[in-house]
């Protein structure tokens, strides 16, 4: 019986891997037809001229719409292999006993491969409580997780390049550990609600669930179709507003709105970012025209961060959790070192 079992599993994994390789070639493939037929559809099926704005607008929405997604599929499959390591009892038990310092570094770098979104603070931050894990390396972790998104990283790679992809994540570490680091410093546990230090942490739980890498393929393919089912359509809209702004706004009106020159531009796009509550899918193509029509780097990442990172949804949902002297405290210490970042970033860049 058990060789028969290691057999099956043997032919199993050999197709997952012919599969796998079939799926690369086509990924391929497709990243490098799709800018040759978005120009032949814009320009020689439509005969548009090439300097047109309805010519322009269209190129470029036919372009980038099947590059961000074909990234971010590939990204979210490769992403989701490596979380299938992390699960968050794991993340939580791999937290546990670590220094504040040392385990704010290690909480935002765990925040970045172990991406949960807003709706999943409250769950993790009772969690990290229970596990005895420090408050601040807490808010380090739920900093990162939401500000570095995986998304983000993917859409900005593909419209900018790695040094910019590089700054993002660069600077959203630092926010989570600076920020996680403060929280800690200033002692405010007794602003946590009482019923979190009440609950009891759960015994005997498993942390070593066994996975084969045919149940990691199977649940990474899982979340390309569940991430991708979700954020296709904001990403249609974001670059359908991009591609507008692209061929119809004048160069110099956004860059004017989100001047370098204007001291009040970075808080300003961090302010009006805030209740803008959206995924990056459908800000990153907007923030990738606003930078390509002359508004600073930082700005527009300050204002993408903001939206991202300062939801007015995680702020309800953390509001059960924490008294509003540290909610606001949480939020105006991310608030400050975003806009410090923007501010820093239209100084060296």
């Amino acid at each position: 019986m058990t060789t028969i079992t290691t057999g099956s599993n043997s032919h199993s994994t050999k197709q997952m891997a012919f599969v796998l390789f079939l799926s690369a070639v086509f990924w391929l493939a497709a990243y490098n037809l799709i800018q040759p037929l978005a120009n032949w559809i814009s320009y020689t099926a439509l005969r548009l001229p090439h300097d047109s704005r309805l010519g322009e607008s269209l190129a470029f929405f036919l372009y980038d719409v099947p590059k961000i997604l074909l990234l971010l599929s590939g990204m979210i499959f490769i992403i989701s292999i490596i979380r299938s390591f992390f699960s968050p009892e794991r993340t939580r038990a791999l937290l546990g006993g670590k220094r504040e310092g040392i385990g704010n570094v290690f909480a935002a770098l765990l925040g970045i491969v172990t991406p949960f979104c807003s709706c999943s603070a409250v769950p993790l931050f009772i969690g990290f409580v229970e596990a005895g894990i420090p408050l601040g390396v807490t808010f380090s972790f739920l900093i990162a997780a939401p500000t570095i998104n995986e998304v983000a990283v993917v859409m900005l790679f593909g419209l900018f390049g790695w040094k910019v992809a590089g700054l993002y994540v660069a600077s959203g570490l630092v926010i989570a550990i600076v920020a996680g680091f403060i929280i800690g410093r200033i002692r405010m546990e007794r602003y946590v609600e009482d019923f979190v230090w009440q609950i009891k942490s759960g015994a005997g739980q498993n942390f070593d669930e066994k996975l084969t890498w045919v149940n990691r393929i199977e649940r990474a393919w899982d979340s390309v179709k569940e991430i991708v089912g979700k954020v296709w359509l904001y990403v249609i809209i974001g670059i359908a507003v991009g591609a507008g702004i692209h061929g119809y706004v004048p160069e110099d009106a956004l860059a004017t709105i989100l001047g370098r020159q204007a001291w009040w531009s970075v808080p300003a796009a961090v302010l009006v970012g805030i209740p803008l509550y959206s995924n990056a899918a459908g800000m990153i193509p907007i923030v990738g025209v606003l930078i390509e029509k002359g508004a600073p780097l930082g700005t527009s990442l300050a204002f993408m961060m903001s939206v991202i990172g300062l939801s007015l949804p995680e702020a309800v949902i953390l509001r059960r959790v924490l008294k509003m002297p540290l909610l606001l405290t949480f939020f105006g210490v991310i608030a400050v070192a975003i806009i410090l970042t923007g501010y820093m970033f239209n100084w060296i860049l």
